[in-house]
């Protein structure tokens, strides 16, 4: 598929049939999203990708699901058959500019005045949301109220923060949201050319 279709087609899915995804494409995915940028090459976003019913729904549940379904929308939370949760080590980004060739020339770690663990996470979540589309699949991202109930569920180590939930299946049906109604800025708004 070319890029601009696969950026065109990508929007947030609230709703999924039961049919599952196939292992390989979900292993495609996850290898694709680990083509994100990487500050450093520190390597610090991580993986982990749910698939068994009851664990969904536990995510469901962690995610509001049921103030979703409250608002009219279906329960695609626990409703996808692949949750992916993007994880981010702030430690292997600290620890990777402690190394002599990314120390200033103090020998001190940078001032770090934008947390690239985040920006990385952020490259990771979008290939994996263009990645389910490429694969014909639809996709949708949350963000959790405490994304310790994540770490608990899930074992994932203090290290790591879950960032979110990208919900992957098959796209039935839904509802859109009613952000939608925006529409668009005009390009001219969003776009400076030279100088603000």
């Amino acid at each position: 598929m070319d890029l601009m279709e696969v950026v065109r087609k990508r929007r947030m899915v609230r709703n999924f049939t039961d049919e599952p995804v196939p292992g390989d494409v979900i292993e495609r995915i996850v290898a694709t999203a680990q083509r994100a940028p990487s500050a450093g090459f520190s390597q610090g976003v991580v993986f982990v990708t749910v698939t068994d019913p009851e664990t969904r729904r536990a995510i469901g549940l962690i995610g509001g699901e049921e103030h979703y379904v409250k608002d009219g929308f279906d329960p695609f939370i626990s409703g996808a058959p692949v949750q992916i949760v993007i994880c981010t080590s702030e430690r292997l980004y600290h620890d990777r500019y402690n190394e002599p060739d990314k120390v200033d020339a103090d020998g001190d770690e940078i001032a770090w005045p934008v947390p690239y663990w985040h920006t990385d996470a952020g490259c990771s979540l979008m290939l994996v949301l263009l990645a389910a589309v490429n694969e014909g699949l639809g996709s949708a991202f949350i963000g959790v109220p405490n994304p310790n109930d994540l770490r608990d569920l899930l074992g994932i180590p203090d290290e790591y923060l879950p960032i979110g939930v990208v919900m992957i299946g098959h796209a039935a049906p839904d509802r859109k949201s009613g952000s939608l109604k925006r529409g668009h800025r005009d390009l001219d708004t969003i776009w400076h050319r030279e100088r603000w």
